[in-house]
């Protein structure tokens, strides 16, 4: 089921889809890539998750002079942008260090419980953490194991999202859960990137707050 949009995107909201029905179904991948569904308006029901295809959103971009945030105000309903088509073969999580970060990956966890069983999955960490950060740390790496079937855990000093990006490319991951915070320099490397020699059209991204 999905109801109308209540955030403010930039590019242009016929090319999304609102769901209310989570978690997902296990064939949600599927149904998604075969089938995109039609969006209906139901003003009473509130959309728990936006997807979009990917290729449309930088066609719209590569028509601008200069790339733009996805949303001008980032609302707090997950956005999820696929490409040729939605996998969780290979998850990569973004883990900062922040509760912000750990609610994202909590969430998405949430919303996909019936998608990722099979998953392969890899949590990128700060390779410094506060002690009292340390906890926390473990719990995200627990709670994604409890959820996929094979976790890595790496630590790394990536202050960039195109660092995120670069290794989700080199190691063939499917999905980049992050924060929506990141969304105007991910735009600049999509921008960058899209069609080129590095480009990799297996690769969503699921953008929050």
């Amino acid at each position: 089921m999905q109801t109308k949009l209540e955030t403010q995107f930039s590019f242009p909201d016929t090319i999304v889809t609102a769901h209310v029905n989570l978690p997902l179904a296990k064939d949600f991948t599927g149904r998604m890539t075969a089938n995109p569904l039609e969006k209906s308006v139901l003003p009473d029901v509130k959309a728990q998750l936006y997807t979009a295809r990917l290729p449309a959103i930088l066609d719209w971009l590569h028509g601008l002079d200069h790339p733009e945030k996805f949303e001008s105000e980032p609302c707090s309903i997950p956005v999820l942008l696929y490409d040729r088509e939605l996998s969780f073969e290979h998850l990569l999580f973004h883990y900062d260090g922040s509760p912000a970060s750990a609610g994202i990956i909590k969430h998405f966890l949430y919303l996909f419980a019936n998608n990722i069983q099979d998953s392969k999955s890899t949590i990128i960490s700060p390779a410094f953490i506060p002690r009292s950060k340390l906890k926390e740390e473990q719990e995200i790496i627990q709670e994604v194991g409890n959820h996929t079937a094979e976790t890595s855990f790496i630590k790394f000093n990536f202050d960039r999202i195109g660092d995120f990006w670069s290794y989700a490319v080199k190691h063939q991951c499917t999905v980049l859960v992050t924060s929506k915070q990141h969304q105007a320099d991910l735009a600049k490397v999509l921008f960058h990137f899209y069609k080129g020699g590095m480009w990799y059209d297996r690769l969503s991204f699921y953008l929050a707050i």
